[in-house]
């Protein structure tokens, strides 16, 4: 079972939780449309947002602003719309959390990632402590 991690900087918790996406099915393998891939990194922000909420014991409001967004694409070498991939995460993010949701991103292409996922998605935010 994943557990969210925990950093304490003075007043500030930082939680970080990888999510990623299983959505596209085997057949449709990278090269794949580039907004199925951008649906698929807007359910991990939605898995992202789940857990935050879980480890901030349901309350969202805690939320300083997410600090960093990392975005991976399994893709192949010619493909090379990561960040587009990527905004599905980080639209989400700022539509839910407003100005507090803008973040600094990265969004990389990988050969390969865990369990054949399409795409990973971690973020680093920041919270009020309880």
């Amino acid at each position: 079972t994943w557990r969210p991690g925990h950093r304490r900087y003075s007043s500030v918790t930082a939680i970080w939780p990888p999510s990623r996406a299983r959505w596209a099915p085997t057949q449709w393998w990278i090269p794949w449309p580039t907004l199925m891939g951008a649906e698929a990194a807007r359910r991990c922000g939605l898995s992202l947002i789940a857990q935050a909420r879980a480890a901030l014991g349901g309350d969202l409001g805690r939320v300083v602003r997410v600090v960093r967004l990392g975005g991976f694409v399994n893709s192949t070498a010619d493909f090379t719309d990561q960040p587009k991939v990527a905004n599905g995460a980080s639209e989400l993010l700022a539509q839910v959390f407003g100005d507090a949701g803008k973040h600094a991103r990265s969004a990389v292409g990988v050969p390969c990632l865990p369990l054949g996922v399409a795409v990973e998605v971690d973020a680093i935010v920041a919270v009020r402590s309880a």
